[in-house]
């Protein structure tokens, strides 16, 4: 099946603009001649009421000049009222006298009419016209259009003797009009072309930043996604530009986690996986050698399963899902984290200080975090050492802290263990034989809620890892 050729963005905007301005246009320049011609047919019909006005008031009030008494004769009043009329260029005033048997004699003003055929020289026309029972009316003609109005002169029986006829040739004055009509169709393809022009140039402006978004989209690979879009203005197309880039970012921040997360495993789950086979290739058939075989593969394999999940662990910190805060009571959430605590290991546990509020937090998760933090204590120091666990209302916001007694981080450890896999380089003593996830997930924990983690020094010696988390409730 054949496909359609792809019409741009660009094209569809100035097709779209030209279609609406062509029909504005049009309609414009059609409904001025509209109006031109009913301006033309007003005035035509004000001046044949008007002149046959006249005539009717002169037949009923005007006097013979040689008698000084009202007409009798109708050519008389015919010939007495035309002598005293000044037509238009086109308006023709024509007196009819009936002829028994012939063409209507008629009496006008000597002078030309600018029409190929004027009334006086069309015998057929005025016949039809001075037959006509009507007032007024148009005659449609090959050689031009005439209207008229005609007053009948009556005799004393009531049949018409003579009719006063005035005719107007429209002709000139409709074409004056047609010619106005072209003229604005002329200067609205004139406003098209180059309305073409800037449309043009103008859909090309506007759309640029699109087209850049195009091609940066075009050219982003999973290797490469550090394009970004220039912003320029701040109107819907830069807002459009600023949301691709922030769509790029998270993309980059995605794609930099899942390149950590697999680097991170493949170096991590290397060692076990060697080990594992090695045990395994040379493994005998001794039971006391099989038998410490199995538990070193074993001790292997739950190393791997408690990596991979740390690592499923802070796959799922990039979800908005991975928190779910609610209303919690810091006090009670903080004894029972020192009841959990309390049996990792034997050390001198104390429930150093709880803050009697209310925050906005996921217990499961800070329970987790602050038993992780407390697995971490207990692996830097010995037993008897004290460990402290509390909570306090810091300004707006809230702590919770694990603080231990052992030897403390060095300086330029300080940001170092909260990475994946970095333990510092001096492993506080090198107690721990964990994957150095712990203090990773800690912070996705802290971030998560909008907080962080901070490490700070323990008065008379050791660490104190604190959770900085949001706005306290009393």
């Amino acid at each position: 099946m054949a496909t359609l050729p792809r019409v741009s963005a660009r094209v569809r905007i100035l097709l779209w603009l030209l279609f609406v301005m062509a029909v504005g246009l049009a309609s414009v320049a059609t409904t001025t001649r509209s109006i031109l011609l009913r301006d033309v047919d007003h005035r035509v019909n004000g001046l044949l009421a008007q002149e046959a006005g006249e005539f009717a008031n002169f037949e009923e009030r005007g006097v013979d000049p040689e008698t000084g008494r009202p007409f009798t004769d109708p050519s008389r009043l015919l010939v007495e009222f035309l002598v005293r009329q000044y037509a238009d260029p086109d308006e023709e005033l024509i007196g009819l006298v009936e002829r028994p048997g012939s063409t209507p004699a008629q009496f006008r003003q000597p002078r030309d009419i600018p029409v190929a055929v004027p009334l006086h020289k069309d015998a057929d026309a005025r016949r039809r016209i001075f037959d006509s029972p009507d007032a007024t009316g148009t005659l449609h003609r090959a050689s031009g259009e005439i209207r008229w109005a005609k007053v009948a002169v009556a005799r004393a029986g009531g049949e018409t003797e003579a009719a006063f006829v005035v005719a107007f040739h429209p002709g000139r004055e409709q074409a004056a009009v047609n010619e106005e009509f072209r003229i604005l169709l002329a200067i609205s393809g004139v406003a098209l072309l180059m309305t073409t022009g800037i449309g043009w140039a103008v859909a090309g402006r506007i759309l640029k930043p699109v087209r850049l978004v195009r091609t940066a989209a075009a050219q982003l690979t999973e290797q490469d996604l550090t394009r970004r879009i220039p912003v320029h203005g701040r109107d819907d197309i830069a807002a459009l530009a600023e949301t691709f880039n922030d769509m790029l970012d998270r993309l980059e921040r995605a794609f930099a986690a899942q390149r950590e997360f697999v680097d991170d495993a493949g170096h991590e789950l290397r060692t076990p996986i060697t080990i594992v086979r090695g045990h395994l290739e040379l493994m005998g058939d001794d039971p006391a050698e099989r038998e410490e075989t199995i538990r070193l593969v074993t001790d292997e394999l739950d190393r791997m399963s408690r990596i991979v999940e740390d690592l499923l662990l802070l796959a799922k910190a990039e979800r908005p899902d991975f928190v779910t805060p609610e209303p919690v009571q810091l006090a009670e959430l903080t004894a029972d984290v020192y009841v959990k605590a309390r049996t990792l290991g034997e050390r001198d546990w104390q429930l150093a200080e709880v803050a009697d509020v209310e925050a906005a937090l996921d217990p499961q998760r800070i329970t987790q975090a602050m038993v992780q933090l407390a697995q971490n204590a207990v692996q830097h120091t010995a037993p008897g050492q004290t460990v402290r666990i509390g909570s306090r209302a810091d300004g707006p916001g809230i702590e919770l802290y694990v603080a231990d007694s052992g030897c403390g981080v060095q300086p330029q450890d300080g940001e170092v263990i909260f990475e994946r896999f970095r333990r510092g380089t001096s492993r506080r003593g090198a107690r721990g034989s964990g994957a150095g996830l712990g203090l990773s997930i800690v912070r996705a924990i802290a971030e998560a809620h909008g907080g962080r983690v901070r490490l700070r020094d323990t008065d008379g010696g050791g660490a104190t890892f604190v959770l900085l988390l949001g706005e306290a409730h009393t």
